[in-house]
């Protein structure tokens, strides 16, 4: 069956929603074959005064915003019936989303942040103009997909929508239950009479409760049998509901309810992102209008935490990925801090790493300048203070029982949930895997670095070998000079203090040595461990039994369409219903003893790579000041060599009186052999100086290892 107007022409079989007083469906332009949506309202809208008929028309005419749904024309049928028609958004609606089994625990986070986003930038118009909206839900918000593939989500049925300043009233009820605001709730729903009017805060409630359906998958507000099925007891959740409280779920008969102040653990969204949102939920989720936010404070927070830009970090010791949302503007040490909030990692132990490589940054640079990010590319933060171990990062799924009696609607309702709970099922381990990956390269990089500051450690024992062969060649020749220039050797007699660095420092190239072998010994076990996992198919295995399990889904969706089955249907699908249990049985086992048991052993390993790391770290960063503390003791027993030769030079120089009473021939003798030592002495100075231009062209030392004694005193 197919109806038109003058312009459009559609199937009724074509439907995209339905309600109380209209029908949507997908339509196409009768020139062109352009795909619009086209409202067909009903016999029963036209009950409703003329003025109410005529206000969503007025409405969308008026509107024009990429986040609210376009009117292209109003038109009737030939019963004179009013069509009014509107762009096609071939996404379905935001409802239609959440009950994809995929989404059963809440949309991911950039998803969730795109429908944020576009709900904000579309009510911020509607204020614009003074509209409210008065039915906000996720079957009202409509999702455009791009060619890019990115959702852009619109506002739309504005049927009860209404010009309302922020300081005005109404009375009339519209909306629908779930996303009702309490007080319009007890009128509307329990036909409790009252005096109570209404103002563009009931929105904000709609807003919440959307919100946080999106993010969970879930209604916020949930009475025992649900909330269509107990209504006091939903009315009851919503008004008696704490300040700060953004849940509330009955779990047994006439029972407690459980209050939650936290978004649940299953949801998609990072900890970063939570701990911006749940405050913003709690304020506009407010049942006392005096107390709910206004829409300036919505606007203002929600348009800061939209602002904001996510940096992706793994902590590897702590094994658990965070998301810091941080403005463009703010410096890296405001992101630090932030840093610093979510894992417990203070400033001074951080140490962040990039592709593999150091991430040196300023404090005072901006975090604009930060590299990008993403979940399988994300900073890698190590820590320099010995971490607790931490909690596993995920749940494993609840899993509800399967129906011991044949019944056809509460197996599809069964099958449905289970689709959705194998989904998270196969989210974790794929979770899991992006981890094991991120720890194996991590590590992988923790190690070239800690090679890297072995390396350095030679570097500096190079260059105090260099130098002490320098003061031991001068202290030599010095001693042999001192006795005819008149010196008293104790000044500057320092060869024990040299003997003894001397001896120290084959024992630090030995502990160097030894680091790098057991960075050897960590990177061949690092190499097998990889290996091993690079071969573990627990993602494909889950994915295989996901489309089995959903293949008993659909055969339990067309059972339920058919209602009664005959006797050989009613066989095969209790034969399905045997392997479904079957699968669900693998699905736990896989998750179990495969994934997550690797999983495990993996961090079982991590722990003892980074005990020894930490370790290493630790007496390499001693070294490296122990050696700085020993070239400024050898630069400085250079210095006083060099003032001793100086003045031996000038007591060789000026001193030109021999002993009395010795022979001709002998005073000549002792003469040439003084200007000698003169001459050899000049040599040694020189020497010195070149030894130190040679130190000098070998670099700075950056980081060493203090791997034997203590550092002997000062030379």
């Amino acid at each position: 069956m197919t109806a038109s107007t003058a312009s459009y022409l559609w199937s009724l079989h074509d439907v995209l929603g339905q309600g109380a007083t209209a029908s949507v469906y997908k339509a196409r332009n009768k020139r062109s074959g352009e795909l619009v949506a086209v409202k067909v309202f009903n016999i029963l809208s036209y009950s409703r005064p003329h003025d109410v008929q005529m206000r969503e028309f007025e409405m969308l005419r008026k509107l024009n915003h990429s986040n609210i749904v376009r009117l292209f024309a109003v038109e009737e049928l030939p019963s004179r019936q009013k069509v009014l028609v509107m762009e096609f958004c071939s996404g379905g609606s935001l409802l239609n989303l959440l009950e994809d089994p995929e989404n059963a625990y809440g949309l991911p986070e950039t998803e969730f942040l795109t429908v944020l986003q576009c709900i904000v930038q579309g009510m911020n118009h509607l204020r614009e103009y003074g509209v409210v909206h008065r039915d906000i839900k996720p079957g009202n918000i409509i999702r455009q997909v791009g060619e890019d593939g990115k959702s852009v989500y619109k506002l739309t049925d504005f049927g009860a929508a209404r010009e309302l300043d922020d300081d005005e009233k109404f009375v009339s009820i519209y909306g629908t239950e779930e996303y009702l605001h309490p007080d319009m709730y007890e009128r509307a729903v329990l036909r409790k009479p009252h005096q109570k009017s209404y103002g563009v805060s009931v929105d904000l409630w709609s807003i919440g409760v959307t919100l946080y359906h999106a993010a969970t998958g879930s209604l916020p507000f949930t009475p025992y049998e649900g909330p269509r099925k107990n209504k006091p007891t939903m009315y009851k959740i919503t008004t008696e509901k704490p300040m700060g409280a953004i849940a509330g779920i009955q779990r047994v008969e006439s029972g407690p309810i459980e209050w939650s102040y936290h978004l649940p653990h299953s949801c998609q969204l990072s900890q970063g992102l939570r701990v911006l949102l749940v405050p913003v939920l709690a304020g506009i989720m407010e049942a006392d209008q005096d107390r709910c936010w206004a829409f300036d404070q919505f606007f203002k927070a929600t348009t800061d935490l939209l602002q904001r830009q996510p940096v992706h970090l793994f902590s590897l010791q702590q094994a658990m990925a965070h998301c810091v949302y941080v403005h463009h503007y703010n410096t890296v040490t405001m992101f630090f801090e932030e840093v610093a909030s979510q894992t417990g990692i203070g400033l001074q132990h951080q140490h962040l790493m990039y592709l593999g490589h150091e991430l040196p940054l300023e404090g005072s640079m901006k975090v604009v300048n930060l590299p990008s990010t993403s979940v399988s590319q994300p900073l890698i933060l190590l820590s320099y203070a010995p971490e607790p171990n931490t909690s596993l990062p995920v749940r494993e799924p609840e899993t509800p029982v399967i129906p011991s009696k044949f019944e056809v609607v509460a197996d599809y309702s069964f099958s449905k949930t289970i689709v959705g709970v194998v989904h998270q099922y196969l989210r974790i381990v794929q979770l899991l895997h992006t981890h094991r990956e991120l720890l194996l390269q991590g590590y992988y990089g923790y190690m070239m670095k800690l090679r890297s500051d072995c390396r350095e450690a030679m570097h500096s024992i190079t260059v105090i070998t260099i130098r002490l062969r320098s003061c031991f060649n001068a202290q030599h020749k010095i001693h042999k000079l001192a006795s005819y220039a008149s010196e008293n050797q104790g000044s500057f007699d320092n060869s024990q203090k040299l003997q003894q660095l001397h001896e120290i420092l084959p024992v630090y190239t030995a502990g160097i040595q030894e680091f790098l072998n057991r960075l050897d010994h960590l990177q061949i076990e690092q190499s097998k461990l990889a290996e091993t996992l690079a071969s573990d198919k627990s993602c494909q295995k889950m994915e295989m039994l996901l489309q089995k399990i959903m293949a008993i889904h659909q055969h339990y969706r067309k059972d339920r369409l058919t209602g009664k089955l005959a006797y050989n249907d009613e066989q095969i699908h209790k034969f399905e219903k045997i392997h479904l249990s079957s699968h669900i049985k693998r699905v736990k086992s896989l998750f179990r003893e495969e994934s997550m048991q690797r999983y495990k052993e993996l961090v079982a390993s991590t722990r003892t790579w980074s005990s020894v790391m930490l370790e290493m770290h630790t007496r390499l960063l001693d070294f490296s000041s122990s050696s700085t503390g020993l070239l400024a003791d050898l630069e400085m027993n250079e210095q006083h060599q060099m003032k001793a030769m100086d003045r031996m030079l000038y007591s060789l120089q000026t001193n030109r009186t021999v002993q009395p009473g010795l022979a001709p021939r002998d005073k000549d003798q002792m003469v040439s052999r003084m200007h000698h030592l003169r001459d050899e002495m000049e040599l040694l100075v020189r020497e010195l100086q070149c030894n130190n231009s040679i130190i000098e062209s070998l670099g700075a030392v950056n980081s060493a290892a203090d791997l034997g004694p203590a550092r002997p005193s000062t030379l």
